[in-house]
């Protein structure tokens, strides 16, 4: 296998589950985030920590001399032929495993035997849509994936020995243009990453939204797929893509732009992030906001390349804390807002609010920051005793009600811990 690009946010979530034969173990995110290299990241430390290569079963079904299995039956005679003689737990990876039709029986049979470890990477969303979240309920256990937040980007720019920027500022503005899909880093010319990008839509669209839904009208999914792209981040409910469509002269029903916006979601092009009512404790339904997978979806598809800070940082910290294992949604607290709640285990919170400044000179008649008092007003708030973070591009941080004041670059950087 070639050097990879070592993704430890990753491989330490699955270290702990290695060689466990009970649970099947599925990597999920959008195409070309790295899943493929993770499988074998593992495949390298397994080996690593002394076990046999020929342990390691590994199965890409989208390249030779796989590509041809689409029935159990070949499965199986390929796994069997692999596994005879081996001792001890088997390694069982599957690249791509939606590829053989009714997959999850063969894989829930092999998961019966008792020593077998099984690590599946798949069509996205598609892979836990049907028999295997219906059959085997409790016995998996997903892995999601997420394209580079900074910190990696600068990772893997360091690993490829590309140019890094010593002004970290100019760097991550860079990242926001560009995006975190790995094999775009290699590109030194901006209009070969945009193109790349390009090419990952369209392999979404061919192998993952074509392949498994019946799309009617490709103009108006395309439609619905560039509107929210194109207003990620902002409160968005089916009426008012609805309305959109009506303003444009295409009428549409309400539940198949509801579909459209699951298939974009299952497609991990898009996640939605509910809005949480921390006074009823219950999420509102309709009043969403989508974040894209990746800002160079964005970017790759507009002429436009002015960045529109707000929803730009609050996209970026999102993918992050998604990354760190965060179950995220939007606070409401009456009438104000906190951009994000993050819940690590059950009882564990903490808030969130992004800004690109608060360093401004946007005053009242008083003499108080009008920016800095409508970030902090929904903060101050919050009584619950919970960590409460402002995180800013602003290099000059304060101190003010117990809320952290964090630069957003030194925070992915410098790995300051969990918010």
């Amino acid at each position: 296998m070639d050097k990879l690009y070592f993704r430890e946010k990753y491989i330490k979530k699955l270290r702990g589950f290695y060689d466990d034969v009970d649970m099947i173990k599925v990597i999920t995110g959008v195409r070309r985030c790295g899943k493929s290299s993770l499988m074998e990241m593992v495949c390298d430390e397994i080996i690593k920590n002394g076990v046999d290569s020929k342990n390691i079963i590994y199965i890409h079904l989208d390249k030779r001399p796989y590509k041809s299995i689409k029935t159990t039956e070949k499965l199986e005679e390929i796994i069997d032929s692999k596994a005879e003689g081996i001792d001890g737990i088997k390694y069982l990876f599957i690249d791509e495993v939606q590829n053989v039709k009714d997959f999850e029986e063969i894989v829930n049979a092999y998961r019966e035997e008792g020593d077998y470890s099984i690590f599946l990477t798949g069509s996205n969303s598609y892979l836990l849509s049907g028999e295997l979240s219906t059959k085997l309920t409790g016995r998996y256990i997903e892995f999601e994936m997420k394209t580079l937040t900074f910190d990696e980007y600068i990772g893997i720019k360091k690993f490829f020995d590309k140019p890094i920027n010593v002004d970290l500022e100019r760097e991550f503005i860079q990242y926001i243009i560009e995006g975190g899909f790995p094999l775009a880093v290699k590109y030194d010319d901006y209009e070969d990453k945009m193109a790349y990008v390009d090419s990952v839509i369209d392999e979404i669209y061919k192998k993952d939204i074509k392949k498994n839904n019946k799309i009617r009208k490709k103009g108006l999914f395309q439609k619905i797929q560039t509107y929210i792209i194109n207003n990620f981040g902002s409160t968005t409910s089916v009426n008012s893509i609805r309305d959109y469509l009506l303003s444009t002269g295409e009428s549409v029903s309400t539940i198949t732009i509801y579909n459209y916006l699951k298939i974009l979601e299952n497609a991990k092009i898009i996640s939605k992030c509910e809005r949480f009512d921390m006074k009823s404790k219950k999420s509102l339904n309709g009043e969403e906001k989508y974040y894209l997978s990746d800002l160079s979806f964005y970017f790759s598809q507009n002429t436009d390349g002015r960045i529109n800070y707000g929803p730009v940082l609050e996209n970026i910290v999102y993918n992050y804390a998604c990354s760190k294992g965060y179950k995220v949604s939007i606070g409401k607290i009456g009438k104000l807002e906190v951009d994000f709640i993050l819940r690590k285990r059950s009882d564990e919170y903490s808030y969130v609010q992004v800004a690109r400044t608060i360093d401004n000179d946007n005053f009242d008649e008083n003499g108080k920051n009008i920016t800095e008092e409508r970030e902090y007003r929904s903060l101050e708030r919050i009584a619950d005793g919970y960590p409460k973070y402002l995180i800013t591009m602003d290099k000059l941080l304060q101190k003010r009600s117990g809320v952290k004041h964090l630069n957003i670059v030194d925070l992915m950087l410098n790995s300051m811990g969990d918010l």
